[in-house]
């Protein structure tokens, strides 16, 4: 049986409401030294959807779990008809205004650092440069048994020779990159294995149940130590895995700022939360700091 992830949050306390009033984030971006950590709702407005917010994936869709991926060949190519699927569509997506004026902010010195929960890779498309990806890239895979890691591009191209044909109409994309198939859809999708050892490919990303590597969370924790405030942007932080550095920077007396439209896990350690939208936010704080954001390049 498939279980779902435990994966919600329910405030237990009263927490202030939400605020319209950029200024405390326009004075933490003045003063520089702001550590940004992103979450699924800055990638939104770039046509990926978000796990919690309204019209979350989390609410029809059930996230592969590392246990499930590891245990089960059927699992794996239910997993890997689906990426295949919907990387098309999430290895399109371009940055939006929200990615754009955090390349800015970085551009102009105000921040110390990006850390993303996000797998999407459009903070670096962006033009921002030195991103810690917490969760890891989509645009890479990794084998299980030697290690070995590849272009997720290679893989593709290797699927589509063996799966010709391949062109079911999926209904949904989801934050993770796959898309929803029916097990009819799926059918008999081949698996194609690791071209080095011939050992089980995966996404070079964090699945849920399994951990963010210790490597990578002792890096995330020396930019909150050296940075002078914390930049939350579109995250819930439900998981433990970024509201562990909003604590951090709270326990060493460092403002938190956020801006998520939803209340957050983090609210408690925050000085503010701005509930406008992302792009709408970062764009106009950009633009009262004197701050020029690139314009989209698209046709």
């Amino acid at each position: 049986m498939r279980m779902r992830p435990t994966l919600s949050w329910t405030p237990t306390e009263d927490l202030r409401p939400g605020s319209t009033d950029p200024e405390p984030v326009a004075e933490a971006l003045s003063a520089g030294g702001v550590l940004v950590l992103s979450g699924a709702g800055i990638s939104t407005e770039s046509g990926i959807p978000d796990y919690r917010g309204e019209g979350g994936s989390l609410r029809r869709h059930t996230p592969m779990t590392y246990q499930e991926f590891t245990a089960s060949a059927q699992a794996r190519r239910r997993y890997w008809a689906r990426s295949h699927l919907g990387w098309r569509t999430f290895g399109r997506a371009r940055p939006n205004a929200g990615h754009r004026a955090v390349t800015a902010f970085g551009r102009h010195g105000l921040l110390s650092g990006v850390i993303t929960q996000n797998v999407d890779g459009l903070h670096q498309a962006a033009g921002s440069e030195d991103v810690v990806e917490l969760h890891g890239s989509l645009d890479r895979v990794v084998c299980l048994s030697c290690g070995a890691s590849g272009s997720r591009r290679d893989l593709a191209r290797r699927m589509e020779e063996v799966n010709a044909g391949f062109e079911p109409v999926a209904a949904r994309l989801n934050p993770d990159g796959d898309a929803d198939l029916t097990d009819a859809q799926v059918g008999d999708f081949r698996v194609v294995p690791c071209a080095q050892c011939g050992g089980v490919l995966k996404p070079d990303v964090v699945f849920f149940g399994e951990t963010v590597p210790p490597r990578r969370v002792e890096r995330c924790r020396e930019l909150v130590d050296g940075a002078t405030s914390l930049l939350v942007l579109g995250s819930s932080l439900t998981v433990m895995s970024g509201l562990r550095f909003v604590r951090q920077a709270a326990q060493a007396g460092k403002p938190v700022l956020i801006v998520n439209r939803d209340p957050t896990r983090g609210d408690r350690h925050a000085v503010t939360r701005l509930t406008l939208p992302l792009g709408t936010a970062l764009t106009a704080l950009a633009a009262r700091l004197d701050v020029p954001v690139d314009a989209d390049e698209a046709p």
